[in-house]
């Protein structure tokens, strides 16, 4: 029969290296492959697009969240994924609209 022991002390930095805790805490994000869209708003417009990230997912508790391949994926995907999250965000919103009426 085997045992594990687990320590509940503190990483020991008296080498002046940093502990793996410390390092893995520390990762930065990964680059990014595209170059950022400046938006310009001075013109007065209420209104800009955002395409290129896809379509606005609403989910049942009402947050928003958008398709992370959504860059990848075909033309025909795009139509059939738009139409699908279309009919389930507008059931989602009536629903969300009636307990909000509701309370």
């Amino acid at each position: 029969m085997s045992t594990t022991s687990y320590s509940t002390s503190k990483p020991d930095t008296s080498s002046g290296e940093p502990s793996t805790l410390q390092t893995e805490a520390q990762l930065a994000l990964p680059e990014t492959s595209h170059n950022p869209t400046q938006l310009d708003m001075s013109t007065g417009s209420t209104t800009v697009k955002l395409d290129h990230l896809g379509p606005m997912v609403i989910g049942v508790d009402g947050t928003l969240s958008r398709i992370s391949n959504w860059e990848g994926m075909t033309d025909g995907e795009k139509k059939a994924t738009l139409r699908v999250i279309g009919k389930r965000n507008e059931e989602r919103l009536k629903v969300l609209r009636a307990k909000e009426g509701g309370n």
